[in-house]
C-alpha cells in the first residue's frame, strides 16, 4: 500500500513484486485507503471548531503576519485515466483528466477542511461555489467566530485565496492590477505571503507521494479514497514531525526596489475594469479596512 502511494507503480508491478494478484492489490490499497480515512478522519482531520479557528487565526498572525486569517485555500488537480463515457467532464487546463481536490490549509501546512471528486474542467470559484465548503461558509455553518480584534479594530475572521476566487466578508483575494498604491501593494505582499501556505502544502503532499506526479489508472470514486488517505497521511507527518519551516517577513529594500522597477516601466496605476470579479460593498469595507492597518502597522 505505501509503495503504491510513495512510487505511483501500476497494480500489475506492485503484484508481480509481491507475488500477489493484481486483482489483489486493488482490493488491499482500496481497504485500506478507506480504513485510514474511516479511522484516522475525526483524529487528524476533525471538524474545526471556533477554539480551533481561534488558534489557527493566531498562528496566521504570529508566522505570516496576517492576523485573523484562518485558512489559505487553493485547488489541486490530480491526474488519472478519465472513465469510459466521460467525454470532456474531467478535462482540464493542462490538457490532462483530473479530479480537483479543493483544500483549506493552517498556518502549519495541514489541511484543515477538503472537498475532493469535482471534474477538472471546473474553475476553483465554481467548485468553491458548489463545495460543502463554500456552501457552509454562506449559511454560517463552519464554526467560524464573528471577529477577533486587531490594532483596535474588530475585523471577521477570513480565508485568503488568489484571484479566482471571489471577494466576501470572510475571504480576501488581492487588489488586481500590477502596479499598485503602496498600501494595497503592502496588502498584496501581505495576503500572497499567508495564501501561498496552500501551494507549500500541496507541494509537500505531491513530493511525499509521487502518486500525484504520475497518471493514476483508477475510477473516480475509488481515486477519491486514495486522495483522502494521503491527505490523513500528511497531516499525521506534520503534527508529528518535529522540526518546522517558515521564513521571515520581506525585506523592506526588497519592496522598495520592486516598486521601483514597476514606476520605470510606466505601467498603469489603475486596473483594467474587466480584471477580477467584484465583491459586496461590506466585503470591498473589510479589505480596505485590512490595508489601511497593515499600510499604518508597516509606516510605524
Amino acid at each position: 500500500f505505501f509503495r503504491y502511494l510513495a512510487t505511483g507503480d501500476s497494480y500489475t508491478s506492485i503484484a508481480n513484486s509481491f507475488r500477489i494478484g493484481v486483482s489483489t492489490t486493488g482490493n488491499i490499497i482500496h481497504e485500506t485507503t478507506s480504513a485510514i480515512w474511516n479511522v484516522l478522519q475525526p483524529i487528524y482531520l476533525p471538524t474545526p471548531t471556533e477554539q480551533m479557528w481561534k488558534e489557527i487565526g493566531q498562528g496566521f498572525g504570529d508566522r505570516w503576519q496576517f492576523p485573523g486569517c484562518i485558512s489559505a485555500i487553493d485547488g489541486k488537480h490530480c491526474n488519472f485515466r478519465a472513465p469510459p463515457n466521460s467525454g470532456s467532464l474531467y478535462f482540464n487546463y493542462k490538457k490532462t483528466f483530473s479530479l480537483v481536490l479543493l483544500a483549506m490549509v493552517d498556518h502549519k501546512y495541514q489541511f484543515v477542511l477538503v472537498d475532493v471528486g469535482a471534474f477538472g474542467s471546473a474553475s476553483d470559484a465554481g467548485i468553491f461555489s458548489r463545495s460543502k465548503i463554500g456552501r457552509r461558509l454562506a449559511a454560517g455553518t463552519l464554526n467560524i467566530p464573528e471577529y477577533h480584534v486587531y490594532e483596535g479594530v474588530k475585523l471577521p475572521y477570513v480565508i485568503v485565496g488568489d484571484a479566482a476566487f471571489p471577494l466576501r466578508v470572510n475571504m480576501m483575494r488581492p487588489f488586481p492590477g500590477t502596479c499598485l498604491p503602496p498600501d494595497e501593494d503592502n496588502f498584496n505582499q501581505r495576503l500572497s505571503r499567508a495564501r501561498r501556505i496552500s501551494e507549500n502544502a500541496f507541494a509537500r503532499l505531491t513530493n511525499r507521494f509521487q502518486l500525484y506526479n504520475r497518471t493514476v489508472m483508477m475510477m473516480p470514486q475509488r481515486f477519491k479514497t486514495v486522495i483522502l488517505a494521503t491527505i490523513i497521511l500528511h497531516n499525521f507527518i506534520e503534527k508529528t514531525r518535529r522540526t518546522d519551516y517558515y521564513p521571515l517577513p520581506i525585506p523592506p529594500e526588497w519592496i522598495r526596489r520592486r516598486r521601483n522597477r514597476a514606476s520605470a516601466n510606466n505601467v498603469p496605476l489603475n486596473p483594467p475594469l474587466w480584471y477580477g470579479c467584484h465583491g459586496s460593498q461590506q466585503a470591498i469595507e473589510v479589505r480596505n479596512t485590512y490595508t489601511r492597518l497593515f499600510h499604518a502597522e508597516r509606516e510605524t
